[in-house]
């Protein structure tokens, strides 16, 4: 807090000759901002940087492009070093946050967020993991969801003439799809974050916060709804039930010919039709279906955050830098470039041309996050969800195995309970 009073009064100007920056200096205070691969082109970032040091004479970005392989630790350890040492900006996964945010490594951004950075509109899947109680340490950048890829010859054959709106309609017309050798849509049975909306939609969680404790609560009766719409659903195609969506990895099992739907992020369609070019005009995008036809289905949200360092030498100048890549002009910018959904729930129109995006769009302004814990990493690193769907796909007492999976993420999240 002393450095960024320490800031503020450097810019009014009243502890000019304190703050390094006498009357007539035109030298530039270098921001270093750590960018994720791919995460932003690099035509984007030079436009954004040109404009950015045009609009900011006293202030020079350095923007580093990092891997996501092994940046937990390396983000720890810049988050530990001594100040000046390391990143002023990081791109964070949203659902890291927590994560980093253990220990008061971050910034509290709370402040800017209520008087500059409009955060009543921001996506709940994007802002909800980067706060801690009362304090907004993320401050959400873009996101993606997973939508509904279909084939719109498939649907033309069976009669379909548009896309379901809720989820009775969804089951109803996947069932005529699945016929005549197709599959009306391939669900794997370990894919436990469209297993997530699901649950969601019917308003149960994966797990709770009591009392600053925190509990699975995958055998509530709104969880079990949840799984009992799963298992309707994946039983109308031929996905295993003992892999995720990865294993195989759909796209090539999509561009077999033989799927009409699959659940996946847009971008995917470019994987499959670089296996399978004939598809090219036949793939069509909706938001997953919800329960009634006025909302789409709650989805798991991706995406990433823009966190500050505590140990950085200047917050002032980090939060004009992150103000300026959330805000509308940029962030939009970002979510036309990359095929995104902006940050705000408002900037949705920013990406309506685009089918797949715009569907994404749809069903994130209802998206959510994991659990908002630094302990959830290791429910996901054995994770439980995943052997609770492969039972009870296979046949087994789905209350009996929901309790069982609920235990096993009480003791990953708080080993002294249950």
């Amino acid at each position: 807090m002393r450095r960024r009073l320490l800031a503020l009064i450097c810019v009014t100007g009243s502890l000019v000759t304190g703050c390094g920056m006498l009357p007539g200096d035109h030298e530039r205070k270098t921001v270093t901002v750590w960018l994720m691969k791919d995460s932003a082109s690099r035509e984007f970032v030079q436009r954004f940087t040109e404009d950015f040091e045009r609009t900011h004479e006293d202030l020079r970005l350095d923007i580093r492009v990092q891997q996501w392989t092994g940046i937990v630790e390396k983000v720890r350890a810049a988050l530990a070093a001594d100040s000046g040492d390391g990143p002023d900006v990081i791109e964070v996964g949203n659902t890291q946050v927590p994560l980093y945010a253990d220990g008061g490594r971050l910034v509290d951004l709370s402040l800017e967020s209520m008087r500059d950075w409009d955060e009543d509109k921001w996506l709940p899947g994007l802002a909800q993991p980067g706060k801690d109680g009362n304090q907004q340490y993320g401050i959400p950048w873009y996101a993606a969801s997973r939508v509904v890829i279909y084939r719109k010859d498939l649907f033309e054959q069976a009669g379909i003439s548009r896309p379901p709106k809720t989820r009775d309609e969804w089951l109803a017309d996947t069932e005529k799809l699945n016929s005549g050798g197709n599959q009306g849509i391939y669900l794997a049975g370990q894919d436990w974050y469209t297993l997530s909306g699901f649950i969601w939609d019917e308003g149960g969680e994966l797990a709770e916060e009591e009392d600053h404790e925190w509990r699975g609560t995958l055998d509530s009766p709104a969880a079990l709804r949840g799984m009992d719409f799963y298992r309707r659903l994946q039983a109308l195609g031929e996905g295993p039930v003992d892999a995720d969506e990865e294993h195989p990895p759909q796209a090539g099992v999509f561009a077999g010919g033989k799927v009409a739907q699959i659940i996946a992020v847009p971008g995917l369609a470019r994987s499959i039709l670089q296996k399978n070019p004939g598809l090219k005009d036949k793939l069509g995008y909706f938001p997953v279906p919800g329960r009634t036809a006025g909302r789409p289905g709650a989805v798991f949200t991706g995406g990433s955050d823009l966190v500050i360092p505590e140990n950085t030498d200047d917050q002032f100048a980090a939060a004009t830098v992150v103000g300026a890549l959330a805000g509308a002009k940029w962030d939009t910018e970002l979510a036309r470039t990359m095929n995104y959904v902006p940050n705000k729930t408002t900037l949705a129109g920013a990406v309506a041309g685009e089918e797949g995006v715009a569907a994404m769009a749809a069903g994130a302004a209802h998206g959510r996050a994991t659990p908002s814990t630094p302990q959830w990493a290791d429910v996901e690193a054995d994770n439980p969800i995943k052997e609770y769907m492969t039972r009870v796909l296979g046949g087994a007492d789905p209350a009996a195995e929901a309790r069982r999976a609920s235990r096993k993420i009480t003791e990953a999240l708080a080993p002294d309970v249950g």
